[in-house]
């Protein structure tokens, strides 16, 4: 009774609160991840028994076909997760397991490795970052209505109950001329430590707009803002990143050293290991669940923080904190603000910078059926055994 023997999958379409704008490479009009829209594929997996999961899923058709009839033993193990050939349907895999087992995702993970369950009074809450801050500013006369524009987005997130923020720099390596763009970064990171308060972490991530030099000026004329990581300053480089870390030694500034969104460089594990990079942030929906689970054990043994990074698609809000219950260095969920038809989110709260998970089975949302069933037979697809 465990066969699959039904997989659904179609794109959600949903939309954020604000438009993005820019960051350092690309505009809105360039990257569907950015400006207002959101997409969100999702997968239903049906076993005989009637009980389902569902998940953030890239599956093509082909991959859905050869997993009919497949048992679940055969392709899930709560130890390790899912198995290769069934990677592409992997949160729909876990979402199942957990709600058959009758437990939240993140209880599943931590019983499956021999973890103590890490709730407090009943809740899991796991720190976040809002990640919302753009440039928004490029059409502004000067770098004080910048500041001030940068840190109204910022207040605005304060409102939704976030306490730690991350903004796009490296105006300067596209989108405005290199020394004003610089001069503007710098402006922007001061009016949004202003606009927040001295104690809420502020990050900066460059999308590998920056050089060295570049990075080293920044960070030494936003010392006294207290700037908790740069990430992707530069595209990935361990000679610079070596440089970088001995001027951060050198110059008493504690900004940490992240990376990993971008192309995911296989070798920044090995910088990780050798604490030339001090928090890894491969995207929470590719390689996955049962992949970071692997990732953030390895970071764990060498004391290196995981960030998993996600941005357009929504669903890693609320998937990532999970990883928590497993990975002891688990420092930040990356939120997307975004609301999507036919994802129930509701059980989640925002709470004075922490993402509240809930305790129902599997990772606590509800999907919408008549949505989705809709936006199946309009732009996805269903195979049955």
């Amino acid at each position: 009774m465990t066969q699959i023997v039904r997989i659904d999958w179609a794109p959600l379409a949903g939309k954020r609160p604000r438009a993005s704008g820019a960051n350092s490479r690309v505009s809105p009009d360039e990257a569907p991840a950015l400006g207002v829209d959101v997409r969100v594929p999702i997968a239903r997996v049906s076993l005989a028994d009637g009980s389902t999961g569902f998940g953030y899923a890239r599956v093509a058709l082909e991959q859905a076909q050869a997993l009919l009839g497949t048992t679940m033993d055969s392709v899930f193990d709560p130890s390790s997760g899912a198995t290769e050939r069934a990677r592409p349907l992997d949160y729909p895999l876990w979402d199942l397991a957990a709600r058959r087992a009758g437990v939240p995702a993140y209880a599943l993970a931590a019983s499956g490795r021999g973890v103590a369950q890490p709730e407090e009074n009943g809740v899991l809450s796991v720190p976040c970052y809002d990640t919302s801050l753009y440039f928004d500013d490029l059409n502004t006369a000067s770098d004080e209505e910048a500041a001030s524009l940068m840190g109204a987005e910022a207040r605005q997130g304060w409102e939704r109950g976030h306490r730690a923020f991350k903004m796009k720099v490296g105006r300067g390596a596209r989108f405005m001329p290199s020394e004003e763009g610089t001069r503007r970064d710098v402006a922007v990171v001061r009016g949004v430590r202003d606009a927040v308060g001295p104690q809420a972490p502020i990050m900066i991530d460059a999308n590998n707009g920056y050089t060295l030099n570049v990075a080293k000026r920044v960070l030494a004329e936003t010392a006294d803002c207290g700037v908790f990581w740069l990430e992707e300053a530069f595209h990935e480089d361990p000679v610079l990143y070596q440089d970088l870390r001995r001027w951060l030694d050198k110059e008493g500034i504690p900004a940490l050293i992240a990376d990993g969104e971008g192309q995911a460089a296989p070798a920044l594990m090995d910088w990780a290991r050798d604490h030339t990079v001090d928090v890894v942030q491969y995207d929470i929906l590719h390689p996955g669940f049962t992949r970071w689970l692997e990732i953030g054990t390895q970071l764990d043994a060498w004391n290196v923080r995981s960030a998993p990074h996600h941005y357009g698609r929504h669903y890693g809000n609320y998937v990532a904190g999970h990883l928590s219950a497993v990975i002891r260095s688990f420092t930040y969920v990356e939120w997307d603000e975004a609301t999507t038809p036919g994802l129930d989110t509701s059980a989640y709260r925002l709470e004075e910078g922490r993402v509240l998970l809930p305790a129902t089975p599997g990772f606590g949302l509800t999907l919408e059926s008549d949505i989705f069933e809709r936006a199946v037979k309009e732009s996805g697809f269903s195979v049955s055994a």
